[in-house]
């Protein structure tokens, strides 16, 4: 098997773990009459409000894309996208065991997902990465505009969770918090991001330099 074939294999899974984990949770959260918002579809709608959901999405839709045809996608909206993708999800899978991990007693579909969702899809997401790029994509500008999202996320978690009081997790409940507290924690959140965004950075330009050589 070639490395474009065995790319767009990888691609392919890690777009199909993240339907799988994506479509469990909703199937979970659509069943159950637990959570902050008591009725459908507020309750099912609301789980896009997590970070890690945008974060699956993204890593998804371009791992997607680039199993379709890896050679096709060259625009600054794909390198954007396919830079998100891999960061939000390696913030995700960090943040998540390092923090969060234990503070839920999951089990049946609710632990399928939540494993898919946090473990699984961030593994396949790096590693496909690093294995198979696509390299050249990545550079001072693609990181600029990767901040964008972030950004967004954080301003419209912060500014629905003062109307409806809810916070997507623990350490940005302003309400438990205050914003002091908050804004800390998404800052320290904020430096893994541009730390992952500066490694990958690097990481690409050297790998890229070793198989050019």
């Amino acid at each position: 098997m070639t490395k474009s074939v065995a790319g767009r294999s990888w691609f392919g899974v890690t777009a199909l773990a993240v339907a799988v984990g994506i479509v469990v949770q909703l199937v979970v959260t659509a069943t159950t009459t637990e959570g902050f918002f008591p009725d459908n579809p507020d309750r099912v709608f609301n789980v896009f409000a997590y970070f890690t959901i945008q974060s699956n999405l993204l890593l998804g839709g371009s791992c997607l894309l680039l199993a379709i045809d890896p050679d096709r996608w060259h625009s600054m909206v794909f390198k954007t996208l396919r830079l998100n993708g891999v960061l939000c999800i390696a913030v995700t899978g960090i943040v998540y065991h390092l923090v969060l991990a234990g503070s839920d007693t999951l089990s049946g579909g609710a632990a399928v997902a939540n494993f898919f969702v946090h473990t699984l899809t961030p593994v396949l997401g790096v590693v496909g990465w690093l294995i198979f790029g696509p390299r050249g994509q990545t550079d001072s500008r693609v990181v600029g505009w990767s901040l964008v999202f972030p950004l967004l996320w954080l301003a419209f978690t912060l500014i629905r969770g003062e109307g409806t009081g809810f916070y997507p997790y623990p350490f940005m409940n302003v309400t438990e918090h205050g914003y002091g507290t908050v804004l800390l924690n998404c800052l320290l959140v904020a430096l893994l991001f541009l730390a992952l965004a500066a490694g990958t950075t690097l990481l690409d330009r050297r790998i890229r330099q070793k198989t050019s050589a």
